[in-house]
């Protein structure tokens, strides 16, 4: 079995998931493209998006993100071959 993913090497191909995620789900990927990633326990993925809370008016899809997390979780499996969970830090 090969060690866990690290949270550098996720942040490495973070960019092929989210060029996945937009060919699957534009909404989604509109929703996420502009978290940052925090942190990663092995099973976890906390998102950050207090960059994009800065301009609230125009980038505040928290309540859009909930119902949109499969999309990404499915980006996350089809590219980097881990099941994980999110967590959006407020």
């Amino acid at each position: 079995m090969s060690a866990p993913l690290t949270l550098p090497e996720i942040r490495g191909r973070w960019n092929d998931v989210l060029d996945h995620l937009e060919s699957h789900d534009r909404i989604a990927w509109i929703a996420y493209f502009d978290a940052r990633l925090a942190d990663f326990d092995g099973h976890t993925l906390a998102l950050d998006f207090s960059d994009a809370r800065k301009f609230a008016g125009g980038h505040e899809y928290s309540p859009t993100r909930k119902k949109l997390q499969n999309s990404l979780k499915s980006s996350i499996t089809h590219i980097l071959s881990i099941i994980v969970e999110i967590e959006e830090l407020a």
